[in-house]
């Protein structure tokens, strides 16, 4: 099974979508997805006057965000002829359904992609930690980590051209090394439950299809 983290354009979310269509019909390779925070970055404070936001709140603005990129995606994807079931941890009306791993497995049988929005549905929890809960809940091979750089670096390329390129790094190198890759409660969750990631560069063509297929250039994150 092989979770989807979806990012990018709507140009970019199109390909994606045309890139699974095949891939999507081996019962083999079933896929989830979870569109990351694209649409509002929840702020402690206000953008004007300074006022101050409560944290809970700020968090559940970010988590209804990420419904509203999942239902956006999920279009996109309906588009390209896939079919689409959202979960979240909440109710949100009829427009998504609410989670449980058994509802997930029976849209999986009818070659449904899943799109987990809606982090864990608690406050003080990045969607990372969400993310990386649900591929543990429904027993993922791995995520797959669609990035827009090719990897897991020591340092930040952008800012410094000598920075290497690890092919393969453990989750205890990225918590004692501090690589910004997920946070420390994901990170650490996926370390516990033995959860491996890839972390590609999306915007390499057919990248999503390459990555499934193991046949692309990226950082292999292993959950020891």
């Amino acid at each position: 099974m092989y979770n989807l983290l979806w990012s990018g354009t709507h140009a970019k979310r199109s390909e994606c979508g045309c890139g699974i269509i095949d891939l999507n019909g081996d019962p083999e390779r079933r896929f989830y997805g979870k569109a990351q925070t694209g649409i509002f970055e929840a702020q402690r404070r206000g953008a004007e006057g300074g006022t101050e936001i409560d944290r809970t709140k700020s968090d559940q603005i970010g988590m209804l965000a990420t419904v509203m990129n999942c239902i956006y995606v999920s279009e996109v994807f309906r588009s390209e002829g896939l079919l689409t079931e959202i979960f979240t941890p909440f109710q949100v009306g009829t427009m998504t359904r609410l989670f449980s791993k058994d509802d997930a497995n029976r849209a999986f049988a009818e070659g449904k992609v899943l799109f987990f929005a809606g982090g864990t549905g608690h406050p003080y929890f990045s969607t990372d930690t969400g993310i990386v809960l649900r591929a543990v809940e429904m027993e993922a091979d791995e995520v797959l980590l669609a990035k827009n750089v090719d990897g897991v670096y020591d340092s930040d390329p952008a800012a410094n051209p000598d920075a290497k390129r690890y092919d393969v790094v453990s989750i205890r190198e990225l918590v004692e090394k501090k690589l910004d890759v997920i946070d420390h409660t994901a990170s650490v969750m996926a370390e516990d439950n033995r959860l491996s990631f890839l972390v590609f560069d999306l915007r390499q063509e057919n990248s999503i299809a390459k990555a499934i297929s193991g046949n692309i250039d990226g950082t292999h994150v292993i959950g020891e």
